[in-house]
């Protein structure tokens, strides 16, 4: 069964063909490099992109397949959440296209997609586990107890995880998104130089808070700056390696806390912080300790991608669940929201 895979809810053009929920046969990303002089994306600029990339990238992802719409069992496409310009782009067309053809149109929650992420591989999680989705746009705790059905159990009351490394990043000068440049700055940089805050709120908790955290680095580098010369015992990389280490263990005490508090033994991490290798190093380590099980997507599927959307797709079509052509877009869709009814 060959599902083509449709993302267009940030500034990632892709499109996917997956055979039987599995085999990724083709996977092309198109990044949009116009917001880096924005320092952040910029809704008007990402929606115009998709329109004018979207159509050359499902081309070139039947291509690369080796396929034509003729073979397609159907298709998926992000519905949301995202930038609801970019989401109506993608919508759009895998309607239009989906309707020309007579194919089955899957609407995928975007969160969802994420998790399915880790499904790629030879050694995919077993249900029922926990999941961090850290990602420029979300940072939560999941309970995903089997396909299609999640529930809500921590989020960020703020920032974002990867929204406070883009912040910083370009506070910093380094530019934006932040992510690969604050972790490569701070290979070179004392992770114990600065003290900066980690908000673990209360005991029980399971809710993060960035804001803190992003505003104690802003504030520190203001003053850096003002006394910054060849002489200064505080580095660049210094900045960048205490803060990346304060927004980790955020992350890993939130999640190890709750694991322990629902005695779940398996762990994912999805979205595109995920590619952080200090993220996924020190987790390791902790989660070892622990005797706990952790698995993470690969990078090239951690950030925005069609082959997600077209794996989370396939199981909707093997659930019977099929979009109606009337469907809108959602840019603010709960993962909790695709629950199977009745449950």
């Amino acid at each position: 069964m060959m599902i083509l895979g449709i993302e267009t809810s940030c500034d990632e053009t892709s499109a996917a063909v997956v055979e039987s929920g599995r085999k990724i046969v083709s996977n092309v990303i198109l990044s949009q490099m116009e917001h880096e002089t924005y320092g952040g994306v910029v809704p008007e600029i990402a929606s115009r992109a998709h329109v004018q990339n979207l159509a050359p990238v499902v081309e070139s992802a039947l291509e690369e397949a080796g396929i034509g719409i003729d073979r397609l069992h159907g298709i998926a496409v992000t519905r949301g959440p995202g930038l609801p310009g970019s989401l109506i782009v993608g919508l759009s067309f895998a309607k239009v296209m989906a309707g020309i053809k007579g194919l089955p149109l899957m609407a995928v929650n975007h969160l969802e997609a994420h998790l399915t992420a880790n499904f790629i591989g030879d050694t995919p999680p077993q249900y029922p586990f926990l999941a961090l989705l850290v990602s420029g746009g979300h940072t939560c705790l999941i309970h995903s107890r089997f396909q299609g059905d999640h529930r809500l159990i921590g989020t960020t009351l703020d920032d974002a995880a990867g929204e406070a490394f883009d912040k910083i990043s370009v506070f910093l000068g380094l530019g934006y998104p932040g992510g690969a440049v604050i972790e490569k700055q701070a290979e070179c940089g004392s992770k114990d130089k600065l003290d900066f805050p980690r908000a673990y709120l209360s005991k029980d908790s399971l809710d993060f808070s960035f804001s803190g955290l992003k505003t104690a680095v802003s504030l520190f580098v203001k003053k850096w700056q003002s006394r910054h010369d060849v002489n200064n015992e505080v580095k660049l990389a210094d900045i960048a390696a205490s803060f990346q280490e304060a927004a980790v263990d955020v992350l890993i005490h939130k999640l190890m806390l709750a694991r322990k508090k629902m005695e779940i033994p398996a762990v994912v991490v999805a979205g595109g912080v995920a590619c952080n290798n200090r993220l996924r190093a020190k987790l390791l380590e902790m989660a070892s300790a622990e005797s706990a099980q952790v698995f993470f997507p690969r990078p090239e599927y951690c950030t925005d991608n069609g082959a997600m959307i077209a794996m989370a797709g396939y199981h909707r079509l093997l659930r019977g669940e099929h979009a109606d052509l009337s469907m809108d877009v959602r840019s603010k869709y709960p993962i909790q929201d695709i629950l199977p009814t009745g449950s």
